[in-house]
C-alpha cells in the first residue's frame, strides 16, 4: 500500500524584524496592547513595502530550495506543485507556475489553493490523495504569504494590522511502500461560506468592482473594501469551537486519542486561541508548538514554519504523531494528523 510521507521540510523569513514598538511609532498602540491580544512580540516584514523581488513566490521558492535539499531530491524530482496564499503576486496566473519557473522544475502542474489561513492544510489534503492515488511520486506543498504590501498601518487599521507577517514553509510529500516509513493518516477539510464577509478584502473582486471604478472614480474606493477587515471576537468565538471539532474527528478517523499524540501544530492565528484549545484538550507545553510571538500570523505558512521550527529544534522525531489544525476566513477549517 502506498504512503505519504513528508520526505523534507524547510522554510524562509525576511530578515527585517518588525517589533510591537515599531508598529507603536506608525499608530496608536503599545507592546503591552498587542501582546495581551495575541501572543505576538514581533514579525517580519520585507524591508520594503513596494518590492518586486522578494515576493510571495520567492519567499515560497527560498524555503522549497531547504525542503528539496532537505529531502535529498533535486529540483527535477519534483513532479507537481501545490501552493498556498491569499497574497498571490499577481492577481492571476497563481504563485505555482511562478515557483515552477523559478525551481526549473520542467512542466509539471502547479495549483494554487485560495484557503487562506486553512490553506496549507487543504494543500496537504490535496497532495495527500494525489499521492496515495499513485498519480504522483513527489509533490511540493507550499504556504507562503507576503502580508505586509497590504496591510493599514493606520489607528483604524491596528486591529488586523499589528497580527499579520511575511514568510514561507514547504514540505516534499512523497510516495513510499516502506513500512517503515510514517504516513498521513486522516485529514478533514471544512468551510461554512455564509461568514465570509466577517474575515476578508473585498477588492478587487467581481462583487465590488475593480477597472471602472478605479478609473471613473478612485476616490470612492474606500479603506474598508481595500484592506482586511476582520470581526475579532466572532471569528475568535468560531475558532474555539471548529478548532477541537476537526481535531476530535480527524483522531477519530485514525483511531487515535489526544494522548497518542506527540506535538500538536495549531495554525498562528492567536496564542490566546492555540492556549484556549490547549487547555481545553489537557495537553502538555511540550506536546504544543506556538511560535507566533515572533513571526505573527503568517496564514498559509504559519503551520509549515511552525512544523519546521520544531523538527529543527528536536520537538518531533521520526515516528512521532503530529496534528495540525487550522481556522480561518472562508471560514474554512481542517486536520491533517500523520506519523513523521
Amino acid at each position: 500500500m502506498i504512503k505519504s510521507t513528508i520526505k523534507g521540510i524547510g522554510f524562509h523569513v525576511p530578515d527585517h524584524v518588525v517589533t510591537n514598538d515599531d508598529l507603536a511609532k506608525l499608530m496608536t498602540t503599545n507592546d503591552e496592547w498587542i501582546t495581551e491580544r495575541t501572543g505576538i512580540k514581533e514579525r517580519r516584514h520585507r524591508e520594503h513595502r513596494n518590492d518586486a523581488q522578494e515576493t510571495t513566490a520567492y519567499l515560497g521558492f527560498k524555503a522549497s530550495e531547504k525542503a528539496i535539499a532537505n529531502a535529498g531530491l533535486a529540483s527535477e524530482d519534483i513532479d507537481y506543485i501545490v501552493f498556498a496564499t491569499l497574497s498571490p503576486d499577481y492577481y492571476f496566473p497563481g504563485c505555482g507556475v511562478l515557483l515552477q519557473d523559478m525551481l526549473g522544475c520542467g512542466t509539471i502542474g502547479a495549483l494554487d489553493v485560495r484557503n487562506q489561513c486553512s490553506g496549507f492544510v487543504y494543500a496537504m489534503s490535496v497532495a495527500n490523495a494525489f499521492i496515495k492515488s499513485g498519480t504522483y511520486k513527489n509533490i511540493l506543498v507550499v504556504g507562503a504569504e507576503v502580508h505586509s504590501f497590504g496591510l493599514d498601518f493606520s489607528d483604524e487599521g491596528r486591529g488586523v494590522s499589528v497580527i499579520f507577517g511575511d514568510g514561507a514553509g514547504a514540505i516534499v510529500l512523497s510516495a513510499t511502500i516502506n513500512d517503515d516509513a510514517g504516513d498521513v493518516l486522516a485529514v478533514n477539510m471544512h468551510s461554512e461560506g455564509k461568514y465570509a464577509d466577517e474575515l476578508c478584502t473585498q477588492f478587487p473582486g467581481s462583487k465590488y468592482g475593480w477597472s471602472d471604478r478605479m478609473r471613473k472614480e478612485p476616490e470612492n474606493v474606500t479603506d474598508k473594501e481595500v484592506y482586511p477587515i476582520m470581526n475579532g471576537n466572532f471569528v475568535f468565538k468560531h475558532a474555539v469551537t471548529r478548532f477541537p471539532e476537526t481535531m476530535k474527528e480527524a483522531l477519530d478517523k485514525a483511531g487515535k486519542t489526544i494522548d497518542d499524540v506527540d506535538m500538536f501544530i495549531p495554525h498562528q492565528a492567536n496564542l490566546r486561541i492555540a492556549q484556549y484549545v490547549q487547555q481545553k484538550f489537557g495537553l502538555p507545553d511540550e506536546k504544543i508548538f506556538n511560535n507566533i510571538q515572533k513571526y505573527g500570523n503568517t496564514t498559509a505558512a504559519s503551520i509549515p514554519i511552525a512544523l519546521s521550527e520544531a523538527i529543527e529544534q528536536g520537538k518531533i522525531r521520526r515516528g512521532d504523531l503530529v496534528l495540525l489544525s487550522a481556522f480561518g476566513s472562508g471560514f474554512t477549517w481542517g486536520s491533517v494528523l500523520f506519523e513523521y
